[in-house]
């Protein structure tokens, strides 16, 4: 397919366009050829992704498309694309709409019935999450935690007992009082991996407990620089058979205030995975 080509004819193709997060080598061959077949990218910073299109004597047309703008500006580029033009959406670096803007562009695209593409290439949260050394096979991307520190940890809390790999993207300004929270909550033990700068000059993975791995960053002012993925463990059911988690507490709560103790212990062992006569006990207790 080229860059002129549409889902129907005389419509043009939205082609969702990732761009390196550092290396300039990680650009794709695709990607360079949509950017200049297009006839135009929507970019997230025209000034930032000109320099980029410069490198690689690109001359195709910019056009602002960021979260302040991309829901009124949507019909500008729909009407581009139904007189049968293509576009591509670039975000400042990575892939668009993870942690960036595209998503209102890209869901008013599909709703008008012109075909979306992805031209697929560097992404922060994957590269980070390829040499962490941790669990990949499941994994939740959280994105930016909430700025405000009640905020962060109430949802931090949320997050204790989950499973799978943690993924964070986060400011250099908040790295060490997030890492904070991230110890308050989680323990100190919880194993960390902390990926900086990824494929630029000063790329930094390093991997420890979570207590360790913010004594690391506050003594060296440089890890408080530079864009931050921060990878976290996900939680693991005591090895002491006898624990019950506070989520399934939480389950066997619910089910207490709806159903007899019995079965409210039995239907909790189904959803949690935990011993029934470990939540009977715990209900025994709790009544």
């Amino acid at each position: 397919m080229t860059a002129s080509d549409g889902a129907n004819s005389g419509v043009g193709t939205l082609y969702v366009v990732a761009t390196p997060i550092g290396n300039l080598e990680d650009i794709s061959a695709r990607a360079l050829r949509v950017l200049k077949e297009v006839s135009l990218i929507a970019a997230e910073d025209t000034r930032h992704s000109s320099r980029l299109l410069a490198h690689f004597g690109i001359q195709t047309p910019l056009a602002a498309c960021h979260e302040h703008n991309e829901r009124e500006e949507g019909g500008r580029f729909l009407g581009r694309l139904q007189a049968g033009e293509s576009v591509a959406l670039i975000s400042d670096a990575g892939t668009p709409l993870i942690s960036d803007p595209g998503y209102h562009l890209v869901r008013q695209a599909r709703a008008a019935g012109i075909a979306v593409v992805p031209v697929p290439g560097a992404c922060a949260l994957i590269a980070a999450l390829s040499a962490a050394g941790l669990p990949s096979d499941r994994f939740i991307f959280e994105g930016f935690l909430p700025a405000k520190a009640a905020a962060r940890r109430a949802r931090l809390e949320v997050l204790k007992e989950e499973p799978r790999t943690l993924i964070f993207y986060e400011a250099p300004h908040r790295i060490l009082e997030s890492l904070c929270d991230f110890e308050d909550v989680f323990g100190s033990d919880r194993l960390a991996v902390l990926g900086r700068e990824l494929t630029k000059t000063f790329e930094t993975l390093k991997g420890l407990p979570l207590g360790d791995l913010r004594a690391w960053v506050a003594a060296d002012s440089n890890q408080q620089r530079g864009e931050c993925v921060v990878l976290v463990e996900g939680w693991q059911a005591p090895r002491d058979e006898s624990a019950v988690g506070a989520e399934s507490l939480r389950v066997l709560d619910l089910l207490l205030a709806e159903m007899p103790l019995k079965r409210a212990a039995a239907v909790a062992a189904e959803i949690t995975g935990v011993r029934k006569n470990l939540l009977y006990q715990a209900a025994l207790e709790r009544k």
